[in-house]
């Protein structure tokens, strides 16, 4: 429901974080083994956007490929950084992944976005994601509009506060 729901919005892009993206595996049981396919880029529907995972640690090594399969994802593109490991871009490389090294330590969300607006002809992007990239979106001023999905269910005292990190008070 959640991703139909973020496809009703039409994005060509869907940012989304390497944790929230690692967390999501691990939850669904942990990623499938590799197969021969997983090293070909996929032939998917057009209308499906691309997932853009920013990934300068190398979080996701040996996991994209479920990603890649996922019924909502045309295809993956990885944004890192010159600190990111050699290893990771060769895995990035051998499995077909477009990927970006934006940034020196850490992955430049803005100029990512503008190289990522440029190549793929991009109107519209959503973030859907956890505090960390969400926070750097918001306080870099990175988004024209917010829509917050609200799900029925009450967390109680293991809730987080999604926003905490923002220093300074937004419009949008």
């Amino acid at each position: 429901l959640h991703y139909k729901i973020v496809n009703s919005y039409k994005p060509e892009l869907y940012l989304v974080g390497s944790n929230t993206v690692k967390t999501g595996i691990e939850m669904s049981g942990g990623a499938p083994a590799e197969e021969e396919r997983d090293y070909q880029k996929p032939n998917k529907n057009a209308d499906l956007s691309f997932w853009v995972i920013p990934d300068s640690k190398g979080l996701l090594k040996d996991m994209l490929h479920y990603c890649r399969r996922y019924e909502y994802c045309r295809d993956v593109i990885v944004l890192t950084s010159k600190k990111t490991s050699k290893e990771y871009h060769t895995y990035l490389q051998d499995h077909n992944f477009d990927y970006h090294i934006v940034g020196e330590d850490k992955v430049d969300l803005p100029l990512a976005l503008d190289i990522l607006s440029n190549k793929y002809s991009v109107n519209r992007i959503v973030a859907d994601s956890g505090r960390i990239l969400s926070n750097l979106v918001l306080e870099q001023n990175l988004a024209s509009q917010i829509s917050l999905l609200i799900h029925p269910t009450i967390v109680g005292n293991k809730a987080y506060n999604m926003f905490s990190n923002i220093k300074t008070p937004l419009k949008i």
